[in-house]
């Protein structure tokens, strides 16, 4: 079996990552590297090990972040995902986002959102607006649709709606965005 990953809420900055070593050296515990918000261990931990990690990290503000909550995180990423980029059933593109994702990952909204805004510092509303956006760029530039067809495509309620959120993210419009083309994309998993 492969060491794991361990993922660790409230790691935020390069003064973290160095409180987390120290722990791991203190508590005896060795590791291959660790970036925000993650422990990439050398060896698997005895459950001695983990409890006095649990213990240590808590002391210094922080916490280990249960397997299940990362992996619930993922799928609602997932879903966000199809659901940003209309890759859903006719059915599900018709319901909200909240309702979508309860049915789903079979949870309460409520519970969800403030699960992944607890991990990922963010809601899950914005996360969804920037996935749409990177659509939309991609749409820009392959140059095959006008504004006004992207907009259909992605169901804005308008072209102005749609040019408003546009610049509210990328700090651009999305005509000028046209002109930049590829080098303001991102890799979705840089979103």
């Amino acid at each position: 079996m492969s060491p794991e990953i361990l993922f660790v809420k409230n790691m935020v900055c390069r003064r973290c990552i160095l409180a987390v070593e120290d722990v791991l050296k203190h508590s005896g515990i060795s590791s291959e590297k660790v970036i925000i918000g993650e422990i990439h261990l050398s060896d698997n931990l005895t459950a001695r090990q983990n409890d006095l990690l649990r213990a240590n990290l808590v002391k210094i503000g922080l916490e280990l972040i249960d397997n299940r909550v990362s992996g619930m995180i993922e799928k609602i990423k997932n879903l966000v995902l199809k659901k940003a980029r209309n890759e859903v059933d006719e059915k599900d593109k018709k319901i909200k986002l909240s309702s979508f994702l309860s049915k789903h990952l079979h949870h309460e909204y409520t519970y969800l959102s403030s699960t992944f805004s607890a991990i990922e510092g963010r809601t899950i509303e914005n996360y969804f607006i920037e996935q749409r956006i990177e659509k939309v760029k991609e749409l820009l530039v392959y140059k095959e649709m006008t504004l006004s067809e992207i907009a259909f495509e992605m169901e804005y309620s308008s072209v102005a709606h749609l040019s408003n959120q546009f610049k509210k993210i990328t700090g651009l419009t999305p005509s000028h965005f046209k002109q930049v083309g590829s080098t303001k994309r991102k890799l979705l998993d840089q979103v």
